[in-house]
């Protein structure tokens, strides 16, 4: 009972610094998670009969999954007041940006031997791997400028920057959707989840405006 207290007073109340720490050294392991696994799988030669495809497939899920809890922390925010949450968006972002650059080298690496001719005909060919291709390449810049550094030094600008990575997400889910083809339950999860986030975002956008109209 004592601990189901506990728990309850932490959702409720904003964390302490000591408790963001901790929350943030979880997160960190947990966004680690995936990464073990897959070295743990390859350790004990159990990646399936198609390791490529799976090393691929695996690096493509996580990629989209952290993208999408990244997403999620603003509509926390929005709907609860809360906003300690954000703190863990820069974390989640970088975690999100390097299983985006697994997905990519397995990719160029294991599938194309870096052969650049036949990846650029890959781009072309197929419509998943263009999108893929091209939510990658939006990534780069958001992760050069996720630091103090660059959000002092472009101000409003990081902002609009940053901004993209609403499409972003639909490129990425977009590229999954694209790419099962056939069974497209999970994308289709993945496509509801980022609606309601996106949704969730424009309805408080809009009821603010018009409140200030109303005002």
């Amino acid at each position: 009972m004592l601990y189901t207290l506990k728990i309850h007073h932490f959702l409720s109340a904003s964390p302490t610094k000591k408790q963001i720490v901790w929350v943030k050294f979880f997160v960190f392991l947990l966004s680690l998670v995936p990464l073990i696994r897959l070295f743990w799988l390859g350790l004990q030669d159990d990646l399936t009969a198609n390791p490529v495809e799976f090393l691929e497939r695996s690096t493509g899920y996580w990629t989209l999954f952290i993208l999408l809890s990244t997403l999620s922390l603003t509509p926390v925010r929005l709907m609860t007041g809360r906003v300690w949450q954000l703190q863990l968006r820069r974390m989640l972002g970088l975690f999100m940006f390097f299983y985006a650059c697994l997905h990519i080298t397995a990719y160029m690496w294991l599938d194309f031997s870096f052969d650049w001719t036949a990846i650029t005909k890959d781009i072309v060919k197929h419509k998943y791997v263009l999108v893929g291709f091209a939510a990658f390449v939006l990534t780069v810049p958001l992760a050069i400028t996720s630091n103090k550094f660059m959000l002092k030094r472009l101000r409003e600008r990081w902002k609009k920057l940053h901004q993209l990575v609403y499409f972003i997400a639909i490129l990425g889910v977009l590229h999954f959707w694209w790419l099962v083809k056939k069974d497209i339950r999970e994308p289709l999860l993945y496509a509801v989840i980022l609606f309601f986030l996106l949704g969730i975002r424009i309805y408080f956008k809009y009821s603010k405006q018009l409140n200030k109209v109303d005002c």
